[in-house]
């Protein structure tokens, strides 16, 4: 049984390295908790997965990215007859900086 495996120690190095505080009873809940972990950890590994191919998603995974295409051309015009200047083809702003 895997919850013999979780010691008094091992809940403490834990609450230690989580920089938590854990009462009496927090501790013995976690080591419940950690041992039904391991417990079911132990019952996955009883399956017979031969001839069963791994995977790293339970479902297929597809490109669903659309091709890059432009759709709006050149709007440079029409942005800069919005602008309250305009130099060169570029926007003219207020200088921030003296």
């Amino acid at each position: 049984m895997a919850a013999n495996r979780i010691t008094d120690e091992t809940i403490e190095y834990i609450g230690i390295l989580a920089k938590l505080a854990l009462s009496d009873a927090e501790k013995e809940q976690a080591k419940k908790d950690m041992g039904r972990m391991l417990d079911y950890i132990d019952k996955l590994n009883e399956l017979d997965t031969e001839g069963v191919e791994p995977m790293s998603h339970v479902s297929a995974l597809e490109n669903v990215f659309r091709e890059d295409m432009v759709t709006n051309g050149d709007m440079r015009e029409a942005l800069l007859a919005n602008a309250p200047g305009e130099k060169d083809g570029m926007y003219t702003v207020p200088r921030t900086f003296v």
